[in-house]
């Protein structure tokens, strides 16, 4: 699994992070792939979902 963000398009909201605490972090108001490999891709799935942004990718 491939998981990015944008941080161009990042919000700050920290939805990912409150949704995916083992994949995602904020740091500076800005969200951060701390764990591109935790292999839960439907929660990271979910987050891209509902990321307002629309800041985070993920590939299979």
């Amino acid at each position: 699994m491939k998981v990015q963000i944008d941080k161009e398009k990042c919000t700050g909201c920290s939805v990912c992070e409150s949704l995916c605490p083992d994949i995602f972090e904020m740091e500076d108001d800005i969200a951060k792939v701390k764990n591109p490999n935790s292999g839960d891709i439907e929660c990271a799935k979910e987050a891209a979902e509902s990321c307002p942004g629309e800041a985070i990718t993920v590939e299979e």
